[in-house]
């Protein structure tokens, strides 16, 4: 990424740990995790700012996401990836709240179902976690797999959509 001297972050509380909102002057570009470097973002290190409109918006936006009171974010994205990486991308944000696909689903779905472990491998770099859900990513057995936050936070987050338990590695 350019070095963009707008880009900034704040780090919030949240049930799933703390985590960082990185934005730049066009949009949120990333949700990392709690002790993430942005070696996966291929982000360099912006300054904090608690009080950045876009980062004030995605922090209200995901707090009523945790509360349940939000099922669809609005808010600007500035995703920044390869061409492949965001038509995946794009792909998730199409997946419903309270639903899952499989890889295979979306390899399907973007016309090419070997394109399994590419789709893997663009939603292992997804920036935005959380926002641009790949939580509703799960194997073809319907198992928890594969999860920049750990599977424990995917259960998290797919059990608070779910309302209920949410399929788990060891189911």
């Amino acid at each position: 990424m350019d070095q963009d001297k707008g880009l900034v972050y704040t780090d919030i509380a949240s049930p799933v740990g703390s985590i960082r909102l990185v934005a730049t002057t066009r949009g949120l570009t990333a949700v990392l995790w709690e002790g993430e470097d942005y070696t996966r973002t291929k982000l360099y290190m912006p300054n904090r700012n608690d009080q950045a409109p876009i980062l004030l918006l995605a922090q209200q936006q995901l707090m009523e996401y945790f509360d349940r009171k939000r099922t669809v974010f609005d808010l600007p994205l500035d995703m920044q990836g390869t061409h492949f990486q965001l038509k995946v991308w794009e792909a998730l944000l199409a997946i419903p709240y309270g639903q899952t696909k499989t890889y295979g689903d979306l390899a399907r779905q973007l016309g090419d179902i070997k394109a399994v472990r590419a789709v893997g491998g663009a939603l292992n770099k997804n920036p935005i976690s959380i926002i641009v859900p790949c939580h509703r990513v799960i194997g073809g057995n319907g198992k928890l797999v594969g999860f920049a936050g750990g599977l424990k936070n995917k259960s998290i987050l797919i059990g608070l959509e779910m309302k209920d338990r949410a399929p788990t590695l060891f189911d």
